[in-house]
């Protein structure tokens, strides 16, 4: 039901950068959309180190989650994009300790490239 979608645009985040939000809460849910390594202020990370495009990232899909009611404790399911199937020990190292005692379903996917040269994306799905 159309009436029953929350779209979400934090002002902890930067502004979408297309005809999307961040996050849209229907029938108890929260889908947080694939979130790139964007800072507040609007700065690409692109050039930056893996190790902070993947925090920065990490904290898109939080502050999308508290914008929408949820959190990282609800998380149901998680995807990742990566552009570099080597970067994954890494990734997942900073990724349990953003997690914490959450352990949602998860998906690792080696893509090509990404929108502006970004390393990673992450989307997620959480109860709200």
């Amino acid at each position: 039901m159309a009436g029953d979608l929350v779209a979400t645009n934090p002002a902890t985040m930067a502004a979408p950068g297309g005809h999307y939000s961040h996050a849209v809460t229907a029938n108890g849910f929260v889908f947080v959309s694939g979130q790139l390594p964007i800072a507040p202020d609007g700065t690409k990370l692109n050039d930056a180190p893996f190790e902070q495009q993947a925090r920065q990232v990490l904290d898109n899909v939080a502050h999308a989650l508290k914008g929408a009611g949820s959190s990282v404790a609800k998380l149901l399911q998680v995807r990742v994009y990566v552009t570099d199937i080597s970067l994954w020990p890494t990734f997942n190292a900073l990724y349990a300790e953003w997690a914490g005692a959450a352990k949602p379903a998860r998906a690792v996917v080696p893509v090509p490239q990404l929108h502006y040269g970004f390393k990673l994306e992450v989307e997620a799905t959480a109860v709200a």
